[in-house]
Order: C-alpha cells, then structure tokens, then sequence
C-alpha cells in the first residue's frame, strides 16, 4: 500500500471513530451524523496543527514541503499544487474554521487568540516594523 493510501486510512480510521464517539455521547440522537463527522474533521486538522506548533517551536522553521504535507494530512486537494507558506497556510486556516488571514493586514488587529499560526503571523509583522 502506498504511503498516502496508509495516511488517508489513517486519518479516515480516526475521523470516523472520533464521530461515533461524539454521536455516543449525543445519545445516537438521529439526523446529526454529518455534523459529527464535520466537527471529527476538525478536530483531526487541530490536533496536527498543535502538533506541528509543536515542532516548528522545537526546530523553528516552517518549510514549504512540512506545510504541505500537513494540508494534505487534514484534507486539503492538492496541497503539493500551493508553493508559498501564505497559501498553504491560509487554506490550513480555512479549513479548521479559522479567518485565513495568514500574514495579512488583518494580523495587525487579529482577535483569534486561539489560532496556532498567530506566533509566525506576528513574527511577519514585528519584521515589517
């Protein structure tokens, strides 16, 4: 099996018992199983955006090649298509229900405190000062 097949097992395998589980906790209430499978996915694409917060503080440097292997691991089509940090992260962003606004001039007044690019973002702006 190929690489990408094993990663999309993977994250389908862990998407779909996540969403049992929050479809347990609902009393298997019926009519919401695509809201549980949505907010599973979400919840997959947060836990590797920590993780990989994580590690950029380790190592403190995000490459293009991590970014898109990241995009593709919460479900972005293409991701290998996306060829700056900007893009790639602003698709990471709108894909966990955040305002992509990765290195915008928004950044400067930018309320989302829970946003885990929100160090780089400020990065960018202290350097632009």
């Amino acid at each position: 099996m190929l690489k990408n097949e094993v990663k999309a097992i993977n994250r389908h395998l862990w998407i779909s018992e996540a969403a049992y589980y929050r479809a347990q906790a609902r009393g298997f209430e019926p009519g919401k199983e695509l809201n549980d499978w949505l907010e599973a996915e979400i919840e997959y694409a947060k836990m590797l955006i920590a993780l990989y917060s994580s590690i950029l503080e380790e190592d403190g440097a995000m490459t293009i090649l991590n970014l898109q292997e990241l995009a593709g691991f919460i479900g972005i089509h293409n991701p290998e298509n996306m060829l700056s940090e900007t893009e790639l992260v602003r698709a990471i962003q709108n894909a966990t229900e955040h305002i992509p606004c990765f290195r915008s001039n928004f950044n400067m007044i930018c309320d989302e405190v829970d946003c885990k690019w929100r160090v780089e973002c400020r990065k960018m702006v202290s350097a632009w000062y």
